[in-house]
């Protein structure tokens, strides 16, 4: 909606601003309606900010606030924007946490990497934690990375790839007792 002030075109304003104003023509623009016009204008802008952030890709609620701060969005308005898209699913640690937590043990990390990897994208460690208990056991998937290697190179590689030392060297183990066998 085109806004006039003064008998000259000011601004164009969202109609979901204009709809939560209550504005209509003829309005005189008193001082608390400018209040909540303003506040207002910044939710509005803290959510379009968030929402092409989103974009791209999945972000924990800490980097959409870190975002938001870095682009000089108040608090208020931040906390509005992120309730908003919380309620819409569009924040969402916890399914974002299991995601990600999946993805990267398909991909061949161990549950170590994959905890540092996703508490650096901003999300908590108690929701990494759930993430990491609906995935296959980490003994499996560290059998299934290195079945066939050479066991020298395979400790080496689970190392690098955030194992635990117990799970490599219980799936070492076993690798040396089939070798020992065939």
């Amino acid at each position: 909606m085109d806004v006039e002030l003064d008998g000259k075109r000011w601004r164009t304003i969202a109609d979901a601003v204009v709809v939560r104003c209550e504005l209509r023509a003829g309005l005189d623009l008193d001082r608390p309606l400018a209040r909540l016009l303003a506040r207002e204008l910044r939710r509005e802008r803290a959510l379009g900010t968030a929402v092409r952030a989103l974009r791209s890709r999945p972000l924990s609620e800490q980097r959409v606030r870190d975002r938001l701060r870095s682009r000089g969005v108040t608090e208020e308005a931040t906390a509005s924007a992120l309730a908003t898209l919380s309620v819409a699913g569009f924040v969402d640690d916890d399914r974002l946490a299991r995601g990600r937590a999946a993805v990267l043990a398909d991909k061949g990390w161990g549950d170590a990497a994959i905890t540092a990897r996703l508490v650096g994208e901003g999300l908590a460690e108690a929701k990494v934690e759930a993430g990491l208990a609906e995935l296959e056991p980490e003994s499996m998937r560290a059998a299934r990375l290195v079945a066939g290697r050479d066991p020298r190179k395979s400790w080496a590689l689970l190392q690098r790839r955030g194992f635990d030392l117990e799970t490599i060297e219980a799936t070492l183990g076993s690798l040396d007792e089939g070798a020992a066998e065939g």
